[in-house]
């Protein structure tokens, strides 16, 4: 996650009620004990009594409660112009959008960085490209010709083209078409109303689904690619779609059971443990010592923790299904509050005997 911008920046965003720095950071009021977000209309407090946090969790971990005006929970919810900018990035993704194409839509360039980077983790620039070459991936494993792919995708000369590929793909475009089978893990955003979540699929399944405000994300996706020995780029798979929709209607408490498989690697004892947890029935919680006990191995608790803590497919693979031995919640990579809510929302869903 990146850092806070100066103190000074996040007043004048704050102090204005900038709406462009809505779900950028958080502001939270030490003296009523309320965080909102930077464009929240209440009253604004004294700027000594304003305590600014990177995530909605940061601020619920320090005690503060949600504002009831601004409801900055829902903060997450992206402005409409960056949806926009998206789905045309998405429509076409050899198109290249300049700066100048930004203002010409009454965006400012220095917004539209701000706000990919905190959402995408890479300048609108760069998503661009991602896009561009993951686009031109598909074209050529599907027959397209690279002389094709090369002018197709806006590229003015092979050799640039062949260097960007290169660098983004781990794989020259020429050992693309030559490959069956050849892929990569393409990586989409899902908003939810937990907040906003990273997902990753291959060709075999979904191999990722985190929330992307969790620490350390960046390097989780380090060891996803080395994982599966696949590069990894933004785009577009039936799995991912699947996945928004079952997610929507899961969190909503019309689904308990997901259709899609998994292609999560690891080794055995992790694979047995991860199989385990999506044995635990909806509505049900069970301890990391009754977990090992189902994989035969009542001894290997921590193991069984360290397992739990290694699965990269949240909910899917319910690992917030597991409590420790005297019911408390215990951890959660997502935040407590977002466990707690996860099996609130089963429990609820579960008819009372």
């Amino acid at each position: 996650m990146q850092e806070l911008p100066p103190r000074g920046d996040l007043d004048r965003a704050f102090f204005g009620r900038d709406h462009g720095y809505d779900g950028l950071f958080f502001a939270a009021v030490t003296t009523t004990g309320i965080f909102c977000k930077p464009s929240c209309p209440a009253r604004k407090p004294k700027p000594e009594n304003v305590v600014y946090y990177r995530s909605p969790s940061e601020a619920l971990f320090a005690g503060y409660r949600p504002c009831l005006r601004c409801k900055p929970l829902e903060s997450s919810a992206d402005p409409s112009w960056l949806a926009e900018l998206t789905a045309r990035v998405e429509r076409d993704p050899r198109q290249r959008i300049r700066d100048v194409d930004l203002r010409a839509m009454g965006l400012e360039s220095a917004t539209v960085r701000r706000r990919f980077q905190a959402r995408y983790g890479l300048s609108f620039q760069a998503y661009q490209r991602a896009r561009r070459l993951a686009a031109a991936f598909e074209a050529i494993k599907h027959g397209t010709s690279i002389d094709e792919a090369v002018f197709d995708h806006g590229y003015e000369s092979h050799s640039g083209f062949r260097e960007a590929f290169t660098r983004l793909f781990g794989v020259a475009p020429g050992r693309v078409s030559a490959s069956p089978g050849s892929d990569f893990v393409r990586i989409a955003w899902i908003d939810s109303g937990l907040g906003p979540l990273v997902a990753g699929a291959t060709d075999r399944g979904i191999c990722l689904l985190e929330f992307s405000d969790r620490r350390m994300l960046e390097a989780q996706g380090k060891t996803l690619a080395a994982r599966h020995g696949l590069p990894i780029a933004p785009g577009e798979h039936p799995f991912l779609r699947t996945l928004g929709i079952e997610l929507e209607e899961y969190l909503s408490g019309k689904r308990r059971d997901f259709s899609l498989p998994i292609d999560e690697p690891g080794t055995d004892f992790q694979r047995k443990v991860w199989q385990a947890l999506r044995e635990i029935p909806y509505g049900e919680t069970r301890s990391y010592g009754e977990l090992a006990l189902a994989i035969g191995d009542g001894k290997a608790v921590r193991a069984v923790a360290r397992a739990n803590g290694m699965n990269r497919v949240a909910i899917l693979v319910p690992c917030h299904r597991v409590i420790g031995a005297d019911g408390g919640l215990g951890g959660y990579g997502g935040g407590i509050w977002r466990k707690q809510r996860l099996l609130e929302i089963e429990s609820s869903s579960v008819p009372k005997r």
